[in-house]
């Protein structure tokens, strides 16, 4: 049995399906439907079962036994979040829970968390897992921190030489797109949220830069395809010896304007913009630049090439975005 929290949401949902698809059975999923479209995410899954978060150490309590593997997706992922003791409680308090039970019944854990660690990137973005590493860095919002939380948590309790799981993975997810992120409303990316625009022929909106150091479109971001976050993902599950905080981005940043291109391109259009001002609230914390390093990855053994921007929207686009069913 492998559990997956957040296993409805954006990320996991790729993941419980591409564990399906390599023959994988006994999947359960955490995570709370509500009331919107987020269960059309694992509709076509054939599933152990759906647990709530509330439930879930109830379900560990009676079925933890069977379980060989905990990926911890879940979370509370917005950036605007500012109910910042629910996301203590959600992003914090429920991993270290996990981790000690993963800890103690002897399972492999991994779990996700965020480039929104690295702050204005200031510091740059390099992996560093050690206390000092992570001492450096300063998120910029509850989130961020939430994240970079537990990733100093973890670094203690393994500099300190406690117990831990047999295999732990902490993954700094950079900027993700690909399918079953319609539920994420501001929260999806760019792709996603610009395609119903892109497909009718209307002008793209993209943000004015603030920055003289950055031209209108060049603000720069590492936009990773969710394609090769289940890779690394399902490499580390085969790889049960790797443990660590590791990058995961293409390791290239590319500007907005280039994404849009590729969107148009993928629709056989012309790329036309209407520029904005980036909001007031968020242009005194907004990143100009991110890029991951991914030299502890590629050390780790990861070989595997990440797909360039224009080769994963055009999939994302002709694949999912442009069907009649969008959902993987």
């Amino acid at each position: 049995m492998i559990v997956v929290t957040g296993g409805a949401g954006f990320i996991g949902s790729n993941l419980v399906a591409a564990l399906e698809e390599r023959g994988e059975s006994g999947l359960v999923v955490c995570d709370r439907l509500r009331d919107g479209n987020k269960w059309r995410n694992i509709s076509k899954r054939e599933l152990a079962d759906v647990v709530h978060p509330e439930a879930l150490f109830d379900f560990l309590l009676e079925r933890g036994s069977e379980v060989r593997a905990v990926f911890h997706m879940g979370a509370i992922s917005s950036t605007t979040e500012t109910d910042a003791d629910l996301i203590l409680a959600t992003n914090v308090h429920l991993s270290t829970h996990l981790w000690r039970w993963c800890t103690d019944e002897q399972v492999p854990f991994i779990y996700a968390s965020s480039a929104a660690t690295y702050g204005d990137g200031a510091d740059g973005f390099d992996d560093d897992g050690s206390i000092e590493g992570l001492a450096k860095l300063r998120p910029m919002n509850p989130y961020g921190w939430s994240k970079h939380l537990f990733d100093r948590m973890v670094a203690r309790w393994v500099a300190r030489g406690d117990p831990t799981p047999p295999q732990w993975a902490g993954l700094k997810f950079f900027n993700v797109y690909g399918p079953n992120e319609y539920h994420k409303g501001a929260m999806q990316s760019i792709v996603a949220k610009t395609f119903p625009v892109a497909s009718v022929g209307e002008d793209l909106t993209l943000f004015r830069s603030h920055n003289p150091d950055y031209a209108d479109g060049g603000q720069l971001r590492d936009f990773v395809s969710v394609r090769d976050c289940v890779s690394v993902m399902l490499w580390l599950l085969e790889h049960p010896h790797t443990s660590g905080l590791f990058n995961l981005g293409t390791g290239e940043a590319c500007s907005f304007l280039e994404v849009m291109e590729s969107l148009c391109a993928a629709l056989d259009r012309e790329l036309t913009v209407q520029w904005v001002d980036t909001p007031a609230e968020i242009r005194d914390r907004y990143q100009y630049y991110t890029q991951a390093e991914l030299g502890r990855l590629r050390e780790a053994g990861y070989d595997r090439p990440f797909l360039a921007v224009e080769e994963g929207v055009e999939d994302y686009v002709t694949s999912y975005l442009a069907t009649d069913d969008p959902y993987r």
